[in-house]
């Protein structure tokens, strides 16, 4: 018998098949693509039907010269790469550049690299699916041609080397629009009343809280209290008054645990459970995919395919799961009939099934010492959600007390307990349920308020985009697709049209100046409707429903009609030039704002015949802004003024550099430190661009702590309350178990 190739797209992947198959058969690696559009052209040939023109890379030939010796002299080639749409385009690829003989030729494909995944899956070859290869194809070819014809288009009327793109122009407007949303809010005030209430007699520590709900059966709004006066009003009513249980309401609900992951579910969670980015989550899952080295057993692959929009699990791995937890967790916690998931998606067409362990039984803790600590946690994160997903509903008691309080008119307060009966799926997956412990209390009973208390809020901005929020809102809009997420992120943030400020995702002033011109000029490149109706139509030609050259014919016409009319409509100085009063020292002529890729500059209006630029004042290090402050410096009496350096704003004497007095601005927030009681607590950074918050006399105080302060004393230690997540208030003292849910 004759040797049988197998082809695959990684050396790891290539390693971790090759246990299972023996001898007989050879497994190489094509290293991803072997064939793409060339990079100095675009490649396609637009007069005549889109034809695009590939080329093999220079750093592809030794690997292709390679494989074509070892598949002249094979039997069999099988094509084994992924089971997605890239994946099918590599098999084709691989198949039209080796020009092997089609009896020959293979193409196989599984969600998990095990032994009986890929038996399976060799005992069942097929063709490869020119569906999904022209699905691929076309948003290549898509985006080859947004980028090579738009970009220029910015380099003449903006600044080189910026760059747009068919997903990556759509997900700037997004977060462009989000920061002039934030910016443009105006908080509005409003005031809540909270009561401390606890039974007669009651121990200090048996006491719970109730919030104003009603006056005389009528809700009372959240923003009804404006002011200061009007809530002090409703407490001075309530003062003095009988307080009486009127109803107590309890009932038992049920949790049910969510579906195992999807790409984008995963990358949502990763970033808010792990603080992973996208493209870090995709790089982790992709090596536990492929395979870890794990001593005796050598390379095993840990997980099954990571991009993916279905939920659907493998009946095997149903039965593993639902044995593992009876025998380790307690047969009682097993549905009486497994659990199936669908997907709300209606495009869950890239893979098979969701994200899941190639082994229901490997825990994490089997693991420990064999993974590197991030693979690890992200391996115990897959494997809980999806194990989890197997196991019986959470159960919760639920209690609703509402108490009136009689006066002028009737108050009514309502206080909400929470306690968790059975935990079931929640043993392994946090679904963060937080629980709120009420005292038995009785319809009828009398209680004694200890604290009535006027509460001010003010309503607050929508956030700012996380990754994991970015995920979400792209693909609740089908914005892009699972597999494009993670590396259209990492392209916005590379090309500096995106900083991340700790979790927050903000765009700079330069996506601010693109996007402007492209949602007034190119509407349809950043419409989010637009983008998905084209999503739409990749996936209708994946499914054999349409052709491929006609939708890029009915986008590219218009398209290139509208780029040409914009090419002279639209002038560089009236999109990224600004005028000033400033003359040029070296020629005397006007000075202008430009923007270049890395920000706007001054610029002499004499260039290219003078060539003179510098810094915006303000924005080069050490540079001295037209802000000064109220102050003289202590060493030499002259002013202070505002400067800029690497780490941020500070302030320093006027008479910098000889005189070289400085101080840190100081960011406060409003709270006193709770370690001094005389500083105030103000925010800083640490030299990564992490966010803390510190006393303001520090070197005399060192009181310091990772989460923002809101100010209020914790009601059952007295320390300072934090925010700990994005709606989850917490005490700062690590000895006390205090949540509360944060105010919308």
């Amino acid at each position: 018998m004759g040797t049988k190739l197998v082809i695959v797209e990684s050396p790891t992947k290539a390693k971790t098949i090759a246990k299972f198959l023996g001898k007989g058969f050879k497994v190489l690696s094509s290293f991803g693509h072997i064939r793409d559009l060339p990079k100095k052209e675009i490649g396609v040939d637009t007069e005549n039907g889109f034809k695009p023109r590939y080329v093999i890379p220079t750093k592809s030939r030794k690997t292709v010269n390679e494989l074509k010796k070892a598949a002249s002299t094979a039997d069999e080639v099988f094509f084994a790469s992924d089971e997605d749409r890239e994946g099918e385009a590599i098999a084709w690829h691989l198949q039209e550049t080796l020009k092997v003989d089609p009896k020959k030729t293979r193409r196989i494909s599984f969600h998990e690299i095990t032994e009986e995944a890929l038996t399976k899956a060799m005992a069942e070859p097929r063709e490869i699916d020119m569906k999904m290869v022209d699905a691929q194809q076309a948003r290549r070819i898509l985006d080859r041609l947004v980028g090579y014809e738009l970009s220029p288009f910015l380099w003449k009327k903006v600044a080189r080397g910026l760059s747009a793109g068919r997903v990556q122009s759509v997900v700037v407007r997004l977060l462009v629009e989000r920061e002039r949303e934030i910016l443009a809010f105006k908080p509005q005030e409003y005031w809540s009343i909270e009561a401390l209430l606890g039974k007669k007699d009651a121990a200090a520590e048996d006491g719970f809280t109730a919030k104003l709900l009603r006056r005389d059966g009528e809700t009372i709004d959240k923003m009804a209290l404006t002011d200061a006066a009007g809530a002090q009003q409703i407490v001075d009513a309530v003062t003095g008054a009988a307080w009486k249980i009127a109803s107590v309401e309890r009932k038992t609900t049920f949790r049910s645990p969510p579906p195992p992951y999807t790409t984008s579910t995963l990358q949502q969670d990763a970033n808010t459970k792990l603080g992973f980015s996208a493209k870090q989550t995709m790089m982790l899952a992709q090596q536990l995919y492929e395979g870890v080295e794990l001593g005796a057993e050598g390379p095993t692959g840990l997980i099954t395919y990571m991009r993916t929009d279905s939920v659907n699990l493998a009946d095997k791995f149903i039965e593993e799961a639902r044995s593992f937890i009876g025998r380790t967790l307690g047969a009682d916690l097993v549905p009486e009939t497994p659990r199936k998931y669908k997907a709300k998606s209606k495009l869950a067409q890239e893979a098979h099934e969701a994200i899941r362990p190639t082994d229901a039984g490997r825990r994490p803790e089997d693991l420990d010492g064999k993974l590197d600590d991030r693979q690890l946690k992200l391996y115990e994160l897959i494997w809980r959600r999806a194990v989890a997903s197997q196991m019986t509903d959470a159960e919760l008691a639920i209690v609703a007390v509402d108490i009136d309080v009689a006066g002028p008119a009737v108050y009514t307060f309502r206080s909400n307990g929470t306690t968790v009966t059975k935990k079931s799926f929640m043993m392994l997956y946090d679904s963060e349920v937080k629980e709120a412990r009420l005292p038995e209390l009785t319809e009828g009973e009398t209680l004694v308020p200890r604290e009535i208390t006027p509460k001010q809020h003010f309503t607050e901005p929508p956030p700012f985009y996380s990754e994991a929020a970015l995920v979400k809102t792209l693909e609740e809009n089908g914005i892009g697709r699972p597999s494009t997420y993670a590396p259209t992120i990492s392209t916005v943030i590379d090309r500096g049209y995106v900083q991340k400020d700790g979790k927050r995702l903000r765009p700079t002033e330069l996506a601010l100046l693109v996007n402007d011109l492209l949602v007034k000029h190119f509407p349809d490149i950043v419409d989010y409707k637009f983008t998905a109706k084209m999503e739409d139509n990749l996936d209708e030609i994946a499914e054999g429903g349409k052709d491929w050259a006609p939708i890029i014919a009915d986008f590219y016409g218009p398209f290139k009609a509208n780029l040409k009319v914009k090419e002279t409509e639209i002038s560089k100085k009236d999109v990224a030039e600004q005028t000033t009063d400033e003359k040029c020292e070296k020629c005397g002529k006007p000075m202008i704002i430009k923007y270049g890729r890395f920000g706007r500059f001054l610029a002499c209006t004499g260039f290219p015949a003078c060539r003179n630029s510098k810094p915006l004042p303000g924005t080069e290090p050490g540079s001295t802004e037209k802000r000064t402050i109220d102050e003289k410096c202590p060493n030499c009496g002259l002013e202070m003024v505002f400067r800029r350096g690497r780490f941020g704003e500070f302030i320093s004497c006027s008479n910098y550099p000889t005189c070289k007095t400085t101080k840190t601005i100081l960011k406060k927030i409003g709270v006193t430190c709770p370690g001094c009681g005389q500083g105030d607590m103000v925010e800083k950074k640490t030299r990564t661009g992490k966010t803390f918050y510190a006393c303001s006399r520090y070197p005399e105080c060192k009181h310091a702590m990772w989460s923002r302060p809101t100010g209020e004393a914790c009601p059952k230690c007295k320390a300072l309350l934090v925010f700990a997540k994005a709606d989850v208030i917490r005490c700062s003292n690590k000895e006390c178990d205090f949540e509360k849910k944060a105010e919308k």
